[in-house]
């Protein structure tokens, strides 16, 4: 299993983030990254909106998850336990 993030902050900003972090962390991501991943954008601040994409390796979505806030978004634990159920079903 992998994980990437992206984030619209600055190359700087995104490091001091991420450092602690064991997954790649891409920065300046614009609309146009956004429109290409099927996130949502937002208008009023111009900034692309938390989505979150569970995929096979082929890149097909098992699950996604939109937030406009901190609600909303995919805990981790869950999405663990998505990944372990999938897992079951398809073995």
């Amino acid at each position: 299993m992998s994980i990437y993030a992206g984030t619209v902050d600055s190359e700087e900003d995104t490091l001091e983030v991420a450092k602690d972090l064991s997954f790649p962390v891409a920065f300046g991501m614009t609309r146009a990254d956004g429109d290409t991943i099927g996130a949502w954008w937002e208008e009023r601040r111009d900034h692309i909106q938390p989505s979150e994409f569970l995929l096979t390796g082929s890149g097909r979505v098992l699950s996604s998850c939109y937030a406009s806030s901190p609600i909303g978004r995919t805990d981790p634990e869950e999405a663990i336990n998505l990944v372990e159920i999938l897992a079951k079903r398809k073995g």
